[in-house]
């Protein structure tokens, strides 16, 4: 991967981080459903305009995979974790979201876009390993309401990870900001009924408004925008490597932010799971020094 674009995603995975604790002061204010509303609503916003901006024409001849892709990589997981908000800490849903990469890299393999192999198999049984003691160690018990948070976060990094190599093919054919658009309006329709429902339940402040305006034009419209311009160069794994550094941001955030404490059980298993995660994706930023440093044969 060229450093320009893994500069590019780790900026990406630092606004990425930066919407757990976001997600953690505004759903339990405005409600789960009506913040993944707001923020993919806003978002889908954003992009149209930035479509219109460009003169970016609406590709309505692949509207059955946008539509689909939205619903799988945006829609449900935006769901998932502003319920995951409501139940669980900031930092735990952090620390959770690496799960994604192990995702990517068996959906890629099964779609002949990678190879499986002992090193991926080992990683991702880490992977369980490292979540496991990331619930059951930290700071906050293991009440049913965190493992129901934790649960919902994962079933969300599983949407996101399988869609990874889906959406490195819809960049073959199309361009990133036209995926982008039509995937937060598929998105947009899907949870529109669930956020309408409870709108009357709401609670706006100034704060939560001014979090999901941020989280909508930023974290997901133009966040969105940029990781499919970077995968349109990379391989999927190689698009969701530096998720490892979202949990860094997420758990720092939450910390500076919120003031949530980190115990050794969430430091110790977050690091599993940055281990398991660089395995199943072979990702090693030293390997290019060592081998550099190899005498000539």
């Amino acid at each position: 991967m060229k450093a320009k674009y893994f500069a590019q995603l780790l900026a990406v995975s630092a606004l990425w981080g930066a919407s757990f604790p976001m997600l953690r002061v505004a759903a339990p204010e405005m409600g789960a459903n009506v913040t993944a509303f707001l923020r993919v609503s806003i978002g889908a916003a954003t992009l149209a305009l930035l479509m219109r901006a460009v003169g970016q024409r609406w590709p309505w001849h692949s509207w059955r995979e946008l539509t689909a892709l939205g619903v799988v990589s945006v829609g449900l997981p935006y769901l998932l974790f502003c319920y995951a908000a409501t139940k669980a800490p900031a930092g735990y849903l952090a620390l959770l979201n690496p799960t994604a990469v192990v995702f990517a890299v068996l959906s890629s393999a099964w779609l002949k876009e990678d190879r499986l192999d002992a090193g991926k198999i080992i990683g991702c049984i880490l992977g369980f390993v490292g979540l496991s003691l990331v619930v059951q160690l930290g700071p906050v018990k293991p009440t049913t309401d965190v493992l129901l948070g934790a649960g919902a976060a994962i079933l969300a990094t599983f949407f996101y990870g399988a869609a990874a190599p889906f959406q490195k093919r819809a960049t073959r054919r199309i361009e990133p900001l036209a995926i982008a658009g039509p995937m937060h309006l598929s998105a947009m329709l899907l949870v529109a009924p669930f956020g309408l429902w409870d709108l009357p339940q709401a609670r706006f402040t100034p704060t939560g408004i001014a979090l999901v305006l941020v989280l909508g034009v930023v974290t997901s419209g133009l966040a969105y925008w940029v990781h499919l311009r970077i995968l349109r160069h990379v391989t999927p794994v190689a698009a969701v490597t530096p998720i490892f550094f979202v949990p860094v941001f997420g758990v720092a955030w939450s910390f500076l932010f919120l003031g949530e404490p980190v115990s050794a059980g969430t430091v110790i298993g977050g690091a599993i799971v940055l281990v398991a995660s660089a395995l199943v994706t072979g990702f090693n930023p030293w390997r290019r020094k060592l081998i550099a440093d190899l005498p000539p044969p």
